[in-house]
C-alpha cells in the first residue's frame, strides 16, 4: 500500500510539473502567432519556428531560423538569455544550442534553399539525413548558414511575393 501511495505521488508530482511546460510550448504560437518578420504562421511552420528571448525579458516569435538571423541582426544591442527552434519532427521548442542541426540536403527549406532544421536526438537527425541528404552542423554552423544566405534567399522571396501578387491581380481581372 505504502509503495503504491508513494508511486501515484510521484505520478502526481510529474504531471503538476509537465503541465505548465507542455502550456508553455504551446503558448508560444497563441502568444505569437505570426512571424514578426515576414507574417507566416508560426503554428503552421511549428517544425521551423523560433523563440527568442532578450536578456531585457523581451521576446520574439518568428518562422524559421531565416526570420531569427534577421532579428538577432537587427537586435545588436540586446543579447539573447535563450534561443529556441522547433524540432522538426515533433514540433516542440528545443534549445537551439543543443540541438542536432542538418544543414543542406533535398528537402526545401522554410525561407530559404539551403535547409536548416533542428532535432533533440540526434538519431532522429540521422534517419532525416539517411532520407533528405544534408550535414551535421552546430547551432552557430546553421547560423551562419543562414548569414551566408540571407542575400540569395531574400531575392528569392521577393520573387516568389512579386508572383504571388501578380496571380492575384490576374484573378481580380
Amino acid at each position: 500500500m505504502k509503495k503504491l501511495s508513494v508511486y501515484w505521488g510521484i505520478v502526481i508530482l510529474c504531471l503538476m510539473l509537465a503541465v505548465p511546460v507542455l502550456w508553455a510550448m504551446e503558448n508560444d504560437v497563441k502568444e505569437m502567432p505570426a512571424c514578426i518578420h515576414c507574417g507566416m504562421n508560426r503554428d503552421m511552420f511549428a517544425h521551423s519556428r523560433m523563440l527568442i528571448e532578450y536578456g531585457d525579458g523581451s521576446k520574439v516569435g518568428v518562422c524559421s531560423l531565416h526570420c531569427a538571423a534577421v532579428d538577432l541582426a537587427l537586435n545588436l544591442d540586446k543579447a539573447p538569455s535563450a534561443i529556441r527552434v522547433g524540432d522538426y519532427g515533433k514540433k516542440e521548442l528545443i534549445d537551439a544550442e543543443k540541438a542536432f542541426w542538418v544543414i543542406g540536403g533535398g528537402k526545401p527549406g522554410v525561407m530559404t534553399k539551403n535547409a536548416k532544421w533542428a532535432f533533440a536526438d540526434q538519431a532522429d537527425a540521422e534517419k532525416f539525413m539517411k532520407v533528405s541528404g544534408g550535414r551535421f552542423g552546430t547551432f552557430d554552423d546553421a547560423l551562419q548558414a543562414a548569414y551566408v544566405d540571407l542575400g540569395n534567399d531574400t531575392k528569392m522571396i521577393r520573387e516568389k511575393r512579386k508572383m504571388k501578387k501578380m496571380k492575384m491581380m490576374e484573378h481580380k481581372h
